[in-house]
């Protein structure tokens, strides 16, 4: 499945032939009609295990530190991914290329913004315990690191991205 996400992020869904993917996977096409049923399963079976991989990352990033609000920035930080390169976030490619006519990507992508939102939500909670605004600020961080994503791609250097990057710290600890 690594080689099939691999190429949809680089080439994106429509540039992605059948036969390109079954190159990259090293299976014939009967085996691959026999797996996926269609080049939209193959893409969906790649952004699920990206939304867990992903997901789990981030859990594992913010476990990894004691401070909630020092978890909640390293997780900013890793879904910007400054030092990323031009290549993007493989959902919002997904999203700008896909969900507006794609149901279920747009369902995928829906329910992964939301688990990672939740994230940032506890982490913000645990930071500042009473504060009702946590789902509020987790949505704007999330925002922020998503917009980031998007300058990045654009080929906003990573110098500038940090820059801007420090604005999460005052949603983070209002």
């Amino acid at each position: 499945m690594g080689a099939a996400l691999a190429l949809f992020w680089r080439q994106g869904y429509e540039q992605t032939s059948l036969e390109e993917l079954t190159a990259a996977m090293g299976i014939s096409r009967s085996s691959f009609y026999a797996c996926f049923g269609s080049k939209h399963e193959a893409l969906l079976a790649a952004a699920g295990r990206y939304c867990e991989d992903n997901l789990r990352a981030l859990d594992a990033l913010a476990g990894a530190e004691a401070d909630p609000a020092l978890a909640a920035r390293a997780v900013v930080e890793a879904i910007a991914a400054p030092e990323g390169g031009r290549h993007g976030c493989f959902l919002a490619n997904c999203v700008t290329e896909l969900a507006p006519h794609d149901p279920e990507i747009e369902a995928l992508v829906r329910r992964q913004l939301a688990r990672t939102e939740a994230l940032l939500a506890g982490l913000l909670r645990r930071s500042a315990p009473g504060d009702s605004r946590s789902e509020d600020r987790a949505a704007a961080l999330l925002s922020l690191a998503l917009g980031a994503t998007m300058l990045r791609k654009a080929g906003t250097p990573p110098e500038r991205l940090r820059v801007l990057l420090t604005q999460a710290d005052r949603l983070i600890s209002p």
